[in-house]
């Protein structure tokens, strides 16, 4: 009977190690599919194209800020009339408003000690002085205004000729 139990055992142990084989060589199998799988699925890329792909990007940056700035210069362009319209009138206010102090002035001059006059004139003059400050912020505004247009005019050219560059190099590939 031991013979039969040994046997048993032989028989056991025989099983379990082709068991086991069969295990790695089908966990070996796998990966060896999944290897081969991914080998064929990846794809290389070359140089070229990720180099026009690079140059594909540039262009849409510049593109982009082109657009931008074209926009912020309709923008800015809009604000032109507005900003003539505030030049004219404040340097008309300040035009009225240097009219009126030197009325004042006169009509202090003709009668120096009264006090009603010499508060007028001190009113008008302070009035004149607001109103020619205003008048010369509304001149700098409009030049402030019409510099930042040109600037940016000059920016979209840049844009502009470096787009077609980036373009054109693109198009010989």
């Amino acid at each position: 009977m031991r013979s039969g139990t040994v046997f048993a055992q032989e028989v056991y142990d025989h099983l379990f190690k082709y068991i086991t084989i069969m295990k790695i060589r089908d966990i070996v199998g796998a990966l060896g599919f999944l290897l081969i799988s991914l080998s064929v699925s990846a794809q290389v890329v070359s140089k070229d194209s990720i180099n026009m792909l690079k140059d594909q990007k540039q262009v849409i940056e510049v593109s982009k800020r082109l657009n931008e700035r074209k926009l912020e210069l309709a923008k800015l362009e809009n604000q032109v009339p507005q900003k003539t319209e505030e030049v004219a009138s404040t340097a008309e206010n300040a035009r009225k408003s240097a009219e009126e102090n030197k009325k004042a002035a006169e009509k202090l001059g003709d009668n120096p000690q009264d006090k009603k006059d010499a508060r007028r004139a001190s009113k008008s003059a302070g009035s004149a002085h607001r109103d020619a400050k205003r008048a010369r912020r509304a001149v700098q505004n409009l030049d402030k205004l019409n510099r930042n247009i040109e600037s940016l005019k000059k920016k979209i050219a840049d844009d502009e000729s470096k787009l077609a560059s980036l373009q054109g190099a693109g198009s010989g590939k």
